[in-house]
């Protein structure tokens, strides 16, 4: 530590970290307060900074990453030491794997005590436990480091493919002091922290003459795109060749879902018989069936854009990878058009375009039937209607059949409007999402939400009513995680998949002082959405549903593995 000197002012740790977060444009902070942390929560609200104080770790962790998501810049999250800092470890590893940029700061025990395992108070070596869940994970152990250390944590997150950072401060190091005007000394903004890259001009137009020569090309758009604020310049790269787009699901909205080369009606078909595809913010994961036959033509070729390299031939052969940032690539790729033009077969758009409209046809029969009670396609048709004619609304999405269905109903015109459940597919996301959308932008935030789903991070509708925020949270209810109709046979205990039988979560945020709303109809539905969204204020809305409406795992059944027996002969 800095010897301080005795005859001129003092500056301590806790006041470093928030005039260090200050000075990179931190505007706020997402957290749960606790030792040894609250004090820095104090400093930051008093500073200017809003704090937004969860009731859950996880929640605060997800509503930073979000906010990363949607701002480009660092979501910050704050959280105590021990159980705490592990709560938060979802949410790190998480952003990590979906490519959000966040920085979660955890107090944390004296080090002298946690390595030798003496016994402090929620002793645990934290930064070794992020480093395996984190794009990188640093620890603070002097006073006079902090301005480096949350440097160093911010460029990080953001540079490069963006991720979650964890930067562990020691409870002890933000209680140290240190001459004034040394502090304010120590602290520096990060200047450009993910500079542009541009790809190689050779393997441009090697993409170019690829594209060129294709007879059924594909662009795929993932929502590293959306994040890459490339909207104009991917528009003007689809339209002038004429290549059919396949969105990803935070990918929608990038260009217009009805736009009349969005592929996503005949998604099937775009992927099994194109014979080039262009990945752009698209990795070949699961969600792209790792690029295997029979999903993909087994002699496809793929063009993919990635800051990584490190991410190309990842699971199929990359013909051509081109290294840079999304902006910079397809800005590239649009200036080489005119000498090296790419056109799209018309056979090809017509044949996507006539397995939409048919596909788009049995949607349609669908979305007019009128069962009750109701089931998921009646139930999302009013919610369809709404985001189209609002379509600055930000949706919110999380479940199993709920998010499927959604995600195949509710189309969206906006980019960054459509928040889900990412690369994991994991639950829990729904609030903490919810709330960042609306602290960062302002607007309304609609949250449709499985039963399932919602009760992981329920609790989060106190924080929405206690700050105000114009969310209003849409749930499904079915009854069950997929559906609620199981019984079991072998005993008097719920089966395992079944939640309580007609709940009202409604009245959980009249708790808390939201509006409640208690539906069985589209009708009514839609009354209570229109509602809800125009009061500006905290409402839910409980959907009740057909408790054998939904499949089990949604549209993952492959993934889900069953017993060759049965419980009785197990």
């Amino acid at each position: 530590m800095t010897s301080p000197d005795i005859n001129g002012p003092l500056t301590d740790g806790f006041h470093l970290v928030v005039e260090a977060l200050k000075l990179n444009d931190v505007a706020t902070i997402y957290g749960v307060v606790g030792i040894p942390i609250t004090d820095l929560a104090r400093l930051a609200q008093a500073s200017g900074i809003r704090y937004i104080g969860f009731r859950h770790e996880s929640d605060a962790g997800h509503a930073a990453a979000a906010a990363g998501f949607l701002t480009g810049k660092p979501g910050v999250c704050l959280t105590v030491s021990g159980p705490g800092f592990l709560n938060g470890m979802v949410a790190l590893a998480n952003a990590t794997v979906n490519c959000f940029p966040m920085v979660h700061i955890a107090g944390s025990s004296t080090r002298a005590i946690v390595d030798l395992q003496r016994g402090d108070y929620e002793e645990l070596d934290q930064m070794a436990i992020a480093k395996p869940l984190a794009k990188a994970s640093f620890r603070v152990d002097r006073v006079e480091d902090i301005g480096r250390g949350i440097a160093r944590a911010f460029r990080t997150a953001v540079s490069g493919r963006p991720g979650g950072v964890y930067l562990d401060i020691p409870a002890e190091v933000l209680a140290q002091t240190m001459d004034a005007s040394a502090g304010a000394a120590s602290l520096w903004k990060v200047t450009d922290p993910a500079p542009s890259q541009s790809p190689s001009h050779h393997s441009v137009l090697r993409a170019l003459e690829l594209l060129a020569g294709a007879q059924r090309p594909l662009i795929v758009l993932g929502k590293g795109a959306a994040y890459a604020r490339a909207d104009k310049q991917i528009r003007a790269f689809v339209e002038t060749t004429g290549i059919p787009f396949l969105p990803m699901s935070m990918a929608k909205g990038l260009i217009p879902d009805d736009h009349q080369l969005s592929a996503a009606a005949a998604r099937s078909l775009a992927m099994a018989k194109a014979d080039v595809v262009l990945l752009a913010g698209a990795r070949l994961n699961w969600l792209l069936q790792h690029g295997e036959a029979p999903h993909w033509a087994a002699d496809a070729k793929f063009i993919q854009i990635d800051i990584d390299p490190t991410e190309f031939d990842s699971n199929q052969p990359t013909t051509i990878p081109l290294a840079g940032d999304i902006k910079s690539v397809v800005t590239a790729l649009n200036a080489g058009l005119p000498r090296h033009p790419v056109l799209c077969p018309h056979r090809w758009q017509a044949e996507l375009t006539e397995r939409r409209e048919h596909n788009a046809a049995g949607m349609a029969h669908r979305l007019a039937e009128d069962p009750r009670p109701m089931r998921f396609y009646n139930a999302l048709r009013p919610i369809r209607d709404f985001v189209r004619d609002h379509p600055q609304v930000y949706l919110v999405n999380e479940g199993a059949n709920t998010l499927d269905m959604t995600r195949n109903i509710v189309d969206m015109r906006v980019p960054r409007h459509r928040l889900d459940c990412g690369t994991w597919g994991i639950m829990g996301i729904g609030m903490g999402y919810a709330v960042a959308a609306a602290v960062e932008t302002g607007q309304p935030v609609i949250a449709v939400e499985g039963d399932s789903a919602f009760g992981f991070s329920g609790m989060e509708i106190e924080t929405i009513c206690r700050y105000g925020l114009p969310v209003t949270v849409v749930v499904l209810n079915n009854g069950g995680i997929y559906r609620g109709d199981g019984v079991d046979p072998y005993g008097t205990d719920p089966e395992p998949t079944v939640l309580a039988p007609r709940a009202h979560h409604e009245r959980l945020i009249e708790a808390f002082g939201g509006t409640g709303y208690h539906v069985d109809t589209p009708d009514a539905l839609s009354s209570a959405l229109a509602d809800a969204v125009a009061s500006g204020r905290p409402a839910l809305i409980d959907c009740e549903l057909d408790p054998s409406a939904g499949t089990e795992s949604g549209h993952l059944t492959n993934l889900n593995p069953r017993s060759a027996l049965q419980p009785n002969q197990a």
